[in-house]
């Protein structure tokens, strides 16, 4: 039972971070109805920048800070200088600029910072509280950070006015602009606020999988599962998602499949929730008339 306890209090901690990146790809995809390919390099190159910070001395919490600033900053000029000019453009166009910034921001991380594996430190203490051995103090931290992170933007979407005008820009923009809502800046505000979130994430999971340039392509793949399962228009539904994701694949990489074999759980996820359920356990059902 205590084995048990500890995979799912772990798959609870790694959940947490498939939600927030899961909640990243939401928000991008409710403002521009595509997935962003390369949500899970702008959170790595973001996590290399708080890296550099505390090379150069700063204390973790104001690099924690100060990365998620810039990660703002970062997201709304992607928004603004790539994603702009081609928002009427073909869908296939868009997804290759996608692509393209994976692969920019991949091979400018490793030409920056090279391609070998750099340990990244943890905030927390070797030690779990009141000797607590089922789950280690980072897993306990990195819930505990998930949590407050997805609290405050649900608090800032809920009950702020910016928010309240983010949601609208991007669930009807027509109308948006005829209350004056400035449509274009909310949007850029919001790849900001999803690069934010991203970047959170992967300070998260670098003391897990050690800090190097790929270190994200199998958690955005978890991402994706939890975002389709939980439905791709559903911020709600990417942090359940997230978490059962998370769970999922610790309980059956230890006891069916192997660690060796888990990242084919997500990718059963996948093709599973398209196939069965393609909104989502949350998500809507749009009838269309063709």
């Amino acid at each position: 039972m205590e084995a048990v306890l500890h995979q799912v209090f772990a798959g609870l901690a790694t959940g947490g971070i498939y939600a927030s990146l899961a909640l990243a790809l939401v928000m991008i995809h409710n403002a521009t109805r595509l997935v962003n390919f390369a949500q899970g390099e702008m959170a790595m190159f973001a996590t290399y920048l708080c890296w550099s910070m505390l090379q150069a001395g700063w204390p973790y919490w104001g690099a924690f800070l100060a990365t998620v600033a810039l990660a703002l900053v970062l997201g709304a000029a992607i928004e603004r200088i790539l994603i702009r000019p081609v928002e009427r453009a073909p869908v296939l166009t868009v997804v290759v600029v996608f692509i393209g910034l994976l692969l920019v921001l991949n091979s400018l991380a490793g030409w920056i910072y090279s391609y070998t594996i750099k340990s990244f430190p943890s905030p927390f203490p070797s030690r779990a509280p009141f000797g607590l051995t089922i789950v280690s103090a980072h897993e306990l931290g990195a819930i505990g950070v998930t949590l407050v992170v997805l609290l405050l933007v649900y608090l800032f979407f809920r009950f702020t006015p910016l928010g309240l005008a983010m949601r609208a820009a991007a669930q009807n923009p027509e109308s948006s602009r005829l209350v004056g809502i400035r449509v274009g800046w909310m949007l850029a505000l919001g790849w900001g606020l999803a690069a934010a979130i991203g970047a959170t994430g992967g300070m998260m999971v670098a003391p897990i999988v050690f800090l190097e340039p790929n270190m994200m392509t199998g958690v955005i793949l978890y991402a994706f599962a939890a975002a389709l399962l939980g439905g791709i228009d559903s911020p709600h539904g990417a942090v359940v998602g997230g978490f059962i994701v998370g769970v999922l694949e610790n309980l059956v990489g230890a006891y069916l499949i192997g660690t060796e074999l888990k990242l084919t759980v997500a990718l059963v996820l996948i093709v599973g929730v398209l196939v069965v359920k393609p909104a989502g356990l949350f998500g809507r059902v749009i009838v269309q008339r063709v």
